[in-house]
């Protein structure tokens, strides 16, 4: 057991790292609400909620899960179509994929995401956060139409969000005892308050009531035509909300050179959304931000997430006209100095060094998260990562030939002979000019799949028909696995030792 004194610095360091976090989730939380079109406190129990599960039952300690961007954007044409009743629909069957995902096991795929993709989402992300922004910085007309335009109030808002960011930029350098982003909020909102400033505040949007949040069924119809509306929507978030928390417990496993489960992150944020949406809030997932505040505050445990959630409680119970009381604009001005740091500005820099090819995906993610959404994007990119990389892997298929010390024509092969390469390897070998006797050896090759499977068999069966012997060297023993296996050989005599046994190879 750990000494006490231990164990109490311990805890002393989580529950700090848990207070100060939640002091920047709940502006940010209240904005991300604003982009989903739903009350703030839907966002604030998603926090509360979700975030409380989700410390407790996912695979990643330390990391912060709570109503993020990326799932807002998701959320608000469905609750503008069909109403807010839907959405808790979506999350709950949100919830229920996420947790069939980790039972099966399909964690682990999060692996596969190559790194441009990763950069393509991050930015992609950053400039969905940026364009919901900016619709409060447009002129409403009697019509309810956003245009651009000038006016006192415009001109008041983005001073007011110009001085946000200045704040919460040189804050930190002045003290790191409280976020710069609360700080920001707190000295803006309190300038607004004492100059009497006439802007639009969290309260002429939506009524805050401090309550706790009640258990209930969302109140749609429970038929088929309400699952063809949720069904999509539920995917896409689901898929989204696996996305962003996988790579963010990806870079929280760097970043504390520690390794977690994947699967078991699954399962704590389907829990997770599987109650939001019983509790009436938006959609979890883990934020990459509030994440890494947690981190550098001192949060490496369970507890830190604990206690961040219960502090978004005690916020909506005693606190909720506090919120009501912040400017627009503050909110605004601290989602674009999120934005800046979601950026990864170390793309651009290296946009010309890296390959063409990677340059091409990691530019298309972000393009195709900002005009359809993160989920899609991400399955485009990885997929056109693994084309190409089938592509490489075929170009280096060949062989090579030679005549060995006992008089026979080898073919010598060399790299992967899987489904983008059986091409290639087939178009290497001339049969009809070929001796009576040949020999291909797989010394320097490896066979994948069925694909391989076939490409031998007909390789065998094209010297039969021209009356030659053909025969197979060196296959490792895993590929002579997988052709036994497959029922592709029969009486096939494999020659490890070429002149001891040459005999003609035969696949049914």
């Amino acid at each position: 057991m750990p000494h006490p004194v231990n164990r109490i610095s311990y805890i002393k360091n989580e529950v700090l790292a848990g207070l100060t976090t939640s002091f920047a989730m709940v502006p940010e939380t209240v904005a991300f609400a604003f982009v989903a079109g739903v009350n703030p406190l839907v966002g604030l129990y998603a926090c509360f909620v979700g975030g409380l599960l989700a410390a407790i039952f996912g695979g990643r300690p330390g990391m912060i899960s709570g109503g993020a961007g990326s799932l807002a954007v998701v959320c608000g044409a469905l609750v503008a179509t069909y109403g807010v009743q839907y959405l808790f629909a979506s999350v709950l069957l949100m919830g229920v994929i996420q947790l069939l995902s980790g039972l099966f096991k399909w964690g682990k795929f999060i692996r596969l995401v190559p790194h441009p993709v990763m950069l393509g989402f991050v930015n992609g992300l950053a400039i969905v956060i940026l364009l919901a922004q900016l619709k409060h910085f447009q002129i409403v007309d009697e019509l309810g139409h956003h245009h651009w335009g000038l006016n006192p109030a415009i001109l008041t808002m983005l001073g007011l969000a110009a001085l946000t960011i200045v704040i919460a930029v040189l804050l930190p350098r002045l003290t790191k005892a409280i976020p710069a982003s609360l700080g920001a909020i707190i000295s803006v909102t309190l300038l607004v308050y004492f100059f009497k400033i006439p802007t639009h505040l969290v309260r002429d949007l939506a009524e805050l009531h401090g309550a706790f949040p009640s258990f209930q069924l969302p109140a749609i119809p429970w038929t088929w035509a309400s699952l063809q509306i949720i069904l999509p929507i539920a995917v896409i978030l689901a898929g989204v909300g696996l996305t962003e928390s996988l790579l963010t417990q990806m870079l929280v496993d760097e970043m504390t050179e520690t390794s977690t489960s994947n699967d078991k992150e699954c399962v704590g944020q389907g829990l997770a959304n599987i109650a939001t949406g019983l509790f009436g809030g938006m959609g979890v997932c883990a934020m990459i931000g509030q994440s890494i505040m947690n981190l550098e505050s001192g949060g490496r445990g369970r507890i830190s997430g604990v206690v961040q959630a219960l502090s978004i409680l005690c916020y909506i119970l005693f606190a909720s006209a506090l919120i009501g009381m912040i400017p627009m604009a503050a909110l605004a001005g601290v989602m674009f100095v999120v934005v800046f740091h979601t950026f990864a500005w170390s793309s651009l820099r290296i946009l010309h060094r890296i390959p063409r090819s990677d340059a091409v995906i990691l530019v298309l993610v972000s393009v195709v998260t900002v005009f359809a959404n993160l989920a899609f994007a991400v399955a485009l990119g990885v997929l056109i990562s693994a084309l190409k990389f089938a592509w490489t892997m075929a170009s280096r298929t060949g062989a090579r030939r030679y005549t060995d010390e006992y008089g026979n024509l080898v073919y010598e092969i060399h790299g992967p002979v899987f489904f983008g390469s059986t091409y290639k390897f087939l178009e290497q070998f001339t049969q009809k000019a070929d001796p009576e006797e040949v020999a291909v050896d797989f010394a320097h090759a490896q066979l994948y799949g069925h694909s391989s499977i076939e490409a031998v068999r007909g390789l065998v069966e094209n010297y039969q028909k021209v009356g030659k012997r053909l025969q197979l060297r060196h296959l490792s023993p895993d590929c002579q696995e997988l052709l036994k296996k497959a029922g592709s050989m029969v009486n096939v005599e494999l020659s490890d030792e070429p002149h001891r046994h040459f005999a003609t190879e035969r696949l049914a």
